[in-house]
């Protein structure tokens, strides 16, 4: 089987509220519409009248709850979708909440930094539309997945894949799918934000590990939003035929650093060693979604869930069957080309999964957001005893974990403290706010959007941009991204050095030729 770069990237939405002194009638989408206001992009197509609703010259449109006009090709789960020139990255609506999208990155530690940065970039747009808000509004936005009143909303991590593997997961199936599936449940005891209580008709529980958990309805399909499957086989690949990306929607949105870098490590490690021929076909369960409820349910990590051969095994026992499976792939020294850090990933991964074994919390608060968050709400019941898991007071402090504004969030403080083990330097993070990656297609893509902006550009996508006539010819152009590991910032100077001198000129990235 091909095997290829694990290129990472993530679609992440928000959650957003509306407050207000006063009750009033509002739009659903009224704060994911003023929160794209303020974050500057170039729409996805500059001829669509959605983008009306997404300039910040139309906030005051926007805030009078005006509702976008259907005809004119308005997608709820897609509405108004910005690429971003100074992050690579970009910003849209899906369902009354704002959607943020890193670029492609090719390392874990990478991705780490481009959803920091996303989470700062949205931040700064909620303090820009709160400014314009009258008194006593506000916008609230939490990097939550759960509104703990039986709503529940998608945190995606993408991974490139060859077309081969995305065909043995997403048609073939057995075994492949029920593998990948059965990784993705024991996951959650390094994935999960951690909430109280249960939803989606689920059993009462007073803390479980996984804020997604409860709404995965079935084993795999299409949709996202409905019945929602543990493995999502959506073919949308941005990219040339012979390579897929799987769309994987079961995480959680969380914020410790070494959550976001073994989410996206080991996913990377798992995939590249199924395109290497591993299939361990001894860690399939026999019913993924029961073992996700008994997993997730159960924070001190004892209940066990059965095998598809009849063993039963707890989540750590699962994910090590993993890891030694991993540690041997990596010792035979094929994996850095297709997943780089592959030994930091997995020297992270087993030394979490050791401390998760002996059930060593305190170690584990500054790693793992459910477990920080646990620690937070059972020290102030502790401090009241009058409070207890379905009380208020502990549900609303639930919610504030993971709110944006750092003088609300009950993360940040703990950050800016130094209580969480950091993965992505402060500079990454902000570099990742303002410059692409240098490594993928997005450099390209990102330098073509500064170079020739807005007015010259007629569409952009992940893989394609068409410029308008006169752009940059007569004629306008249609520039093709089709390979994301291409397009980098060293093969387009490497372009330009193989130029003549007397052609050059400062939209030589718009003039090159199309690959894959």
């Amino acid at each position: 089987m091909k095997r290829v770069a694990k290129i990472l990237g993530a679609d992440v939405e928000l959650g957003n509220i509306f407050q207000r002194a006063t009750p009033g009638e509002d739009a659903n989408d009224l704060p994911a519409r003023l929160l794209l206001a303020e974050i500057d992009g170039i729409p996805s197509n500059t001829a669509s009248i959605t983008d009306a609703y997404a300039s910040p010259i139309a906030v005051d449109h926007a805030y009078s709850g005006a509702a976008p006009a259907r005809a004119y090709g308005y997608d709820a789960q897609d509405w108004g979708r910005k690429f971003l020139p100074s992050s690579g990255g970009a910003a849209y609506i899906d369902l009354s909440h704002i959607e943020m999208c890193t670029p492609e990155v090719r390392s874990a530690r990478d991705f780490v930094a481009a959803h920091h940065a996303n989470l700062r970039i949205a931040r700064s747009a909620c303090e820009k539309a709160n400014a314009n808000l009258m008194p006593g509004e506000l916008i609230v936005v939490f990097a939550n997945n759960s509104d703990r009143l039986g709503n529940s909303w998608g945190a995606h991590t993408n991974v490139m894949v060859s077309r081969e593997l995305w065909e043995q997961v997403c048609i073939n199936m057995f075994p492949a799918l029920f593998v990948l599936v059965a990784f993705q449940v024991s996951s959650i005891i390094f994935t999960g934000q951690g909430k109280c209580g249960a939803e989606n008709g689920k059993p009462w529980v007073p803390y479980q590990i996984s804020q997604r958990g409860d709404f995965f309805e079935c084993v795999a399909g299409l949709q996202t939003t409905y019945r929602r499957p543990i493995a999502n086989t959506r073919d949308e690949s941005h990219a040339t035929p012979d390579l897929a990306r799987m769309h994987i929607i079961f995480y959680d949105n969380t914020l410790t650093h070494v959550s976001n870098y073994l989410k996206a490590g080991v996913i990377q490690l798992v995939l590249a060693m199924m395109e290497a021929g591993w299939c361990g076909t001894e860690t399939m369960l026999e019913n993924p979604l029961l073992a996700l409820t008994e997993w997730g349910h159960d924070p001190d990590l004892r209940a066990t869930a059965p095998l598809y051969d009849g063993r039963r095994v707890r989540a750590v026992e699962h994910q090590q069957m993993f890891a030694r499976a991993a540690r041997r792939f990596v010792e035979a020294g094929t994996v850095q080309e297709f997943v780089p850090e592959a030994q930091t990933i997995l020297a992270l991964w087993e030394d979490t999964l050791a401390k998760l074994e002996r059930r060593d919390f305190p170690s584990l608060a500054g790693r793992l957001d459910w477990v920080m968050k646990r620690k937070l709400l059972e020290r102030m019941m502790d401090r009241n005893p009058d409070l207890a898991w379905d009380s208020p007071s502990i549900r609303a402090a639930d919610l504030l974990f993971a709110n944006l504004d750092p003088r609300r969030g009950l993360y940040w403080p703990i950050e800016a403290a130094g209580g969480t083990e950091q993965i992505a330097a402060e500079a990454d993070i902000r570099r990742a706010m303002h410059e692409p990656p240098v490594d993928t297609r997005a450099w390209s893509r990102t330098m073509l959007l500064r170079q020739v902006g807005r007015a010259g550009i007629e569409s952009v996508n992940w893989d394609e941009i068409r410029l308008r006539l006169g752009a940059v010819s007569p004629a306008g152009a249609s520039i093709r991204f089709d390979d994301p590991r291409q397009f980098t910032r060293a093969d387009m100077l490497l372009a330009a050095a193989d130029e003549p001198a007397d052609t050059r000129s400062s939209t030589a990235i718009t003039n090159q030729p199309e690959k894959g």
